[in-house]
């Protein structure tokens, strides 16, 4: 089987997940015997580029007409059997999709955040979960709140280029949602269940997991829409050292409010940014990761990191963390956030225990509240953390997931 992976990479600068997940996928997949054809752009290369390529890249979004002759001939020499596209923006646009399917090779999109509809592509502005530009055909609020690069000309262009892409993105013949919630976001967006496959993502097996450690860890990036904020107003209303030490890794914005946190209390503890290493580590020191994220964070890979480290996971119940620890229930229309479970007895009201960790709403007082029990059952959760890994986010069964999506696709052999 060969397959044409399409990616814009983000800035190097700004350290991007799905960089990193793109990467891995191409390795996984080579190893299981595909035959990858890597079709990929990167946003530094924007500074280097010619004056006349510059001139272009306000229409990028929309149609990339370098991109669509190189793939055009890519497509042509090697005849592939599926394109998989992740991140189109700027230098590929959506456009790859129409250039494959008028060659006849069947796309599959990874929907790795939800910018079909959101032109930041979080729904998340201003420090709270924004969902104004749902329905429109037209994001004019994205434009009025400068919601892409705080630029109104570039709000503007991308909301255009989504509104004139949608029946685009409506063709696309297989899309891979990373989570339930994902999924959801995809039918209220008018995608027909029988295109919707939910895969994950995966990471490399770290080996057998070593005892829980003691406290808490918090590993990513810095900003506000991971829910520091939250989790230090939560934290501060136990007395200093009650719940072992609060490990904090990572860098971005907040970080000055980080370091006063640990400079404040003898309990909190900021590790900076880490290496692979130091990462493991932090991990198997520590009894509980935390994911507290204020808005629907697609799938953070600490997450996964976790339970393959065999460490479960206290985390809000919003986007795509109710499923990764396997606390997912039936939801309410897309975007307004899971349906709780009634929560187990002898828990605090609102703490909904899964497979493999636990959701409380994104509240200070509901987080505060879970600190304590997660930190009391965390061993005893622990091995059931590993075998969600296993089951659901080893390198195994999500690449045999991935190839049966692009076989269900694939022309018949020539």
């Amino acid at each position: 089987m060969r397959v044409v992976v399409a990616h814009n990479r983000y800035r190097e600068a700004q350290p991007s997940g799905e960089n990193t997940i793109v990467d891995v996928e191409i390795t996984q997949l080579a190893a299981a015997g595909v035959e990858v054809l890597p079709f990929l752009r990167s946003s530094d290369e924007i500074p280097s580029m010619s004056k006349a390529a510059k001139a272009l890249l306000p229409i990028s979004p929309i149609w990339a007409p370098k991109a669509q002759h190189d793939l055009d001939r890519l497509i042509t020499e090697h005849r592939p059997d599926v394109l998989h596209l992740h991140n189109p923006y700027p230098l590929l646009s959506p456009w790859v999709v129409r250039t494959a399917h008028r060659r006849g090779v069947p796309v599959v999109q990874t929907v790795h955040n939800y910018r079909q509809v959101c032109s930041s592509g979080l729904y998340f502005r201003d420090g709270v979960i924004c969902q104004d530009c749902r329905g429109r055909t037209l994001g004019v609020p994205a434009v009025v709140h400068r919601c892409y690069r705080d630029s109104r000309a570039q709000s503007a262009l991308m909301a255009t280029t989504l509104a004139v892409h949608r029946p685009t993105w409506r063709s696309v013949d297989r899309f891979v949602a990373l989570t339930s919630a994902v999924a959801d976001h995809l039918r209220d967006y008018g995608i027909p269940d029988e295109r919707i496959v939910v895969k994950p993502n995966a990471i490399p097996d770290p080996g057998p997991p070593v005892p829980v450690g003691e406290g808490f860890l918090f590993l990513g990036r810095l900003s506000p829409e991971k829910g520091l904020g939250l989790l230090l107003e939560a934290w501060r209303r136990h007395p200093d050292g009650a719940l072992g030490p609060l490990r904090i890794a990572g860098d971005g914005e907040l970080r000055p409010l980080v370091e006063a946190a640990a400079a404040e209390r003898s309990d909190v503890t900021f590790l900076g940014p880490l290496d692979r290493a130091g990462v493991r580590a932090a991990l198997e020191a520590s009894a509980v990761v935390l994911a507290t994220s204020t808005w629907h964070d697609v799938l953070p890979t600490v997450i996964i990191e976790a339970l393959a480290a065999g460490r479960p996971v206290l985390g809000t119940a919003l986007g795509g963390i109710p499923y990764l620890v396997g606390a997912d229930a039936p939801r309410e229309p897309a975007g307004t956030g899971p349906a709780f479970r009634a929560s187990i007895p002898g828990l605090p009201v609102g703490m909904v225990t899964g497979e493999a960790g636990w959701v409380v709403p994104p509240d200070p007082a509901a987080l505060a509240a879970a600190l304590p029990p997660a930190a009391a059952g965390a061993a005893a959760l622990a091995p059931a953390a590993r075998l969600r890994y296993e089951r659901t986010f080893h390198p195994d069964v999500v690449t045999k997931q991935l190839i049966d999506v692009y076989a269900s696709l694939s022309r018949p052999p020539r």
